[in-house]
């Protein structure tokens, strides 16, 4: 009988993935804020929004082209694979708690898309006070009263509500399964058995993603002026 592949550091998370979590993590932080005390900070509370649409952009062509473990098809499973997984009958060659598993998985798209929906609603909503989205002059008023209601309200707590349970299940995963989610985020590596895909993180690939960041962001730019 083969003795067991000895465990390693294995890079998991590239450099862009983990600069988009964190960068991410701040903006919705810093945008909760500020729409929370209003005034002055308003201007940045739009501006915080564009960053979010920046990233946004960045990190849908990411799950396509970025590092192993981020992309989608890593973790885009199937209610078989999930159901597995909530059994403990996940198979070895799965590597289903390497990057995200099926549950963080869920946690990921549901993040992304109510941000992607917070991000449309905010570019054509009005407040009927001071601040009106870049594209409000698209919409009709039905519709920018109904943007404007979700994004401050319940699309607001419900992201709140999401950020709540994603930040239960990290630390319930520390505390319950010994799984620090949080430091392979720090740093990107992982002790996994040899032979688990790595995901590149190398010089060239983290130019990409710059040129992919700046793609975006004047694709928001220029959405953005479309309002101008």
């Amino acid at each position: 009988m083969s003795s067991p592949s000895p465990a390693q550091p294995i890079r998991v998370w590239d450099l862009p993935t983990r600069l988009f979590h964190w960068l991410l993590a701040a903006a919705v932080l810093f945008s909760i804020v500020s729409a929370h005390i209003g005034g002055n900070l308003m201007a940045w509370h739009f501006r915080c929004g564009y960053l979010i649409f920046t990233l946004l952009l960045f990190r849908l062509v990411w799950g396509f082209v970025g590092g192993h473990w981020s992309r989608f098809a890593s973790f885009a499973h199937g209610p078989a694979t999930i159901r597995r997984y909530l059994r403990g009958q996940s198979r070895p060659d799965e590597g289903l708690d390497v990057g995200h598993n099926p549950l963080g998985a869920l946690s990921v798209f549901a993040l992304l898309g109510l941000l992607a929906l917070q991000v449309a609603t905010g570019l054509v909503a009005d407040d009927e006070i001071a601040n009106q989205g870049p594209l409000n002059r698209f919409v009709s008023d039905a519709t920018a009263n109904r943007a404007s209601s979700w994004h401050a309200d319940i699309g607001q707590w419900v992201l709140v509500g999401l950020i709540a349970l994603h930040l239960g299940a990290i630390a319930w995963y520390r505390w319950r399964r010994g799984h620090d989610l949080v430091r392979p985020m720090l740093h990107g590596d992982k002790t996994l058995p040899a032979g688990t895909p790595a995901s590149r993180d190398g010089f060239a690939k983290r130019l990409f993603a710059l040129v992919l960041v700046g793609l975006a962001a004047a694709g928001v730019g220029w959405i953005v002026s479309l309002g101008g």
